[in-house]
């Protein structure tokens, strides 16, 4: 199973400890992450099921390609982070 962890920043809004999930996309690995916290999915997608603008998502160490349909691969052993985006100048 993938791990989905939640940067601290993020969970200082909703409660989002590390869980895991099953899915060989990263749309399926956040949905079975979300079906626990359905909360939490208001934070990270928008009504689309779009990734929101100010968010990243990383499946082990790279940020993903597809942020609209969440189509790109995740490995059973992956390690997926979701955290708020910064910027700034």
């Amino acid at each position: 199973m993938a791990t989905v962890h939640f940067t601290s920043n993020l969970r200082r809004h909703v409660d989002c400890p590390s869980v895991e999930s099953t899915g060989g996309t990263v749309k399926a690995v956040l949905d079975g992450a979300f079906a626990s916290n359905p909360r939490l999915r208001t934070y990270v997608l928008d009504d689309q099921g779009a990734v929101r603008k100010h968010m990243r998502v990383l499946v082990d160490g790279q940020a993903i390609v597809d942020r609209e349909h969440l189509s790109d691969i995740v490995k059973p052993a992956s390690q997926v982070w979701v955290m708020q985006a910064l910027s700034g100048g």
